[in-house]
């Protein structure tokens, strides 16, 4: 389906829907959430983050939106009509997107290499899933061929594949198939972990709040964590916004993505923390790539028909973080595609073949790696330097200053009034939080993003 100027449009609302939820829901919400719960106090910290979300998140999403659809052009080309002096926020904001992207889609080859491990030799990751992973980066084992080149290329040809398909007949296509099997794989094992013997520790805990255990730095992480699942400060949602048409709902949209996204992450703590409760201890619980990669493979181990409820989780974090994957990828497509004449192909593969040799340094900076410049040698310790350094600087830096610009640009210089009235379409549409919108548009999301930007430079706070 094309709009204006034959511009490609969503098919329908519902494929928007589904695509924007894709986006948000990412690997961090399985993977970080439940162990940033478990340490803010589990239920404790689901409040705080739902209300971040509320606040905070649908207020920066919303600011997305509108710039998008107010232009039906991408990042760049947006800020370039409504205000040209502000196009570099939207360029900083693709260029923010991509470099994710790159190191995304080798942990999205990771992911397939494990689905097919547990495939083919469940026992292999069993008998040592630490070794497994270190082996699958090429610790004391030689060049990785799997974890770091032939997964990762075959996880990018994915992402690359939907995108030249297009907005309807790719994104839109694979969305509509991928985020309703997300959600049945993951209530499929949020109930086999809640059934397992001795879940029930963890089930209570995710449901009692224990407002003790939380922190200021919890609050701060909630903030982070709310921030970067949506996909904010990229300018993905104002990509994917410019392919709504006018007749769609904004308001009522950003509180349909919002909850989707946050009702995965919650699904995700009420899976793995009573999965750990009861295989392994509350001391297990954990985050990140070790803990999905290391831990969880010792938890499906101890589960009766362990290896086929690891097949489906790692098949739930393929979707999680393909649906990110191809989100990412399109919001630079569409800059080339728009602003440089590309046609939608050759920027596709272009982009596809760069984003691989980044992700391939990336995972090698992972692994002992004899790379120059990938490791810092120090009185005889070697020190992964390359992937802090992007994670560095798109997580701690450049996420929060997109959003912070987004919010800056919509609250005090295009103007609240302007945004209200996109939303409303003269009248088609209600908004009754208008008010309250443009409050937190102009001060409230600011601030808590100057928080984020504060504690991730100054401090070194560790938030997404």
């Amino acid at each position: 389906m094309s709009g204006p100027g034959n511009r490609a449009q969503w098919a329908s609302n519902l494929g928007f829907l589904l695509a924007a939820a894709g986006s948000a829901v990412g690997l961090g919400n399985i993977w970080k959430f439940p162990g940033k719960a478990y340490e803010g106090g589990g239920g404790a910290f689901i409040l705080i983050y739902i209300a971040i979300i509320a606040l905070v998140g649908a207020t920066v999403m919303l600011a997305e939106f509108i710039i998008g659809r107010a232009t039906q052009k991408n990042a760049v080309g947006a800020f370039c009509q409504l205000r040209p002096a502000w196009k570099w926020v939207g360029g900083m904001g693709i260029f923010t997107g991509f470099i994710i992207l790159c190191y995304y889609s080798h942990v999205g080859g990771w992911v397939l290499y494990y689905l097919c491990g547990y495939l083919t030799d469940a026992a292999a990751i069993s008998a040592d899933p630490t070794a497994y992973f270190y082996r699958m980066l090429g610790v004391g084992s030689g060049f990785p061929w799997g974890g770091a080149v032939l997964f990762p290329l075959l996880f990018a040809a994915l992402t690359v594949f939907v995108v030249v398909k297009g907005v309807a007949g790719g994104i839109e296509r694979l969305n509509k198939v991928a985020m309703p099997l997300l959600f049945l794989l993951l209530i499929l094992l949020m109930v086999r972990a809640v059934t397992l013997p001795g879940a029930m520790d963890g089930l209570r805990y995710m449901l009692q709040p224990d407002f003790s255990l939380l922190t200021w730095n919890d609050v701060l992480v909630a903030l982070g964590q709310a921030f970067f699942s949506l996909s904010l400060g990229m300018g993905i949602m104002c990509t994917y916004g410019s392919y709504l048409s006018r007749e769609e709902n904004l308001g009522r949209n950003v509180g349909i993505i919002c909850t989707l996204d946050t009702l995965v992450a919650v699904l995700a703590g009420f899976t793995v923390i009573p999965a750990v409760f009861a295989t392994l201890s509350a001391s297990g619980v954990g985050k990140g790539a070790g803990f999905v990669f290391t831990a969880m493979p010792g938890v499906f181990q101890a589960m009766p028909g362990g290896v086929f409820w690891a097949i489906l989780f790692y098949l739930l974090l393929f979707f999680a973080a393909l649906t990110s994957s191809i989100s990412l990828l399109e919001g630079t497509v569409a800059y080339l595609t728009e602003q440089r004449g590309f046609s939608r192909k050759r920027a596709s593969l272009v982009l596809g073949v760069i984003l691989f040799g980044i992700g391939l340094i990336y995972t090698l900076s992972q692994g002992h790696a004899d790379i120059h410049g990938i490791w810092l040698d120090k009185n005889g310790i070697s020190y992964p330097i390359f992937g802090d350094m992007l994670e560095f600087l798109t997580d701690r830096l450049l996420l929060p200053l997109g959003g912070l610009l987004f919010c800056i640009f919509v609250g005090w210089v295009w103007g609240t009034k302007n945004g209200i009235a996109e939303v409303r379409q003269g009248g088609r549409f209600r908004f009754p939080l208008a008010g309250l919108w443009s409050l937190l548009v102009r001060f409230v999301a600011p601030a808590a993003i100057a928080c984020i930007l504060i504690a991730g430079i100054v401090f070194g706070v560790t938030l997404s």
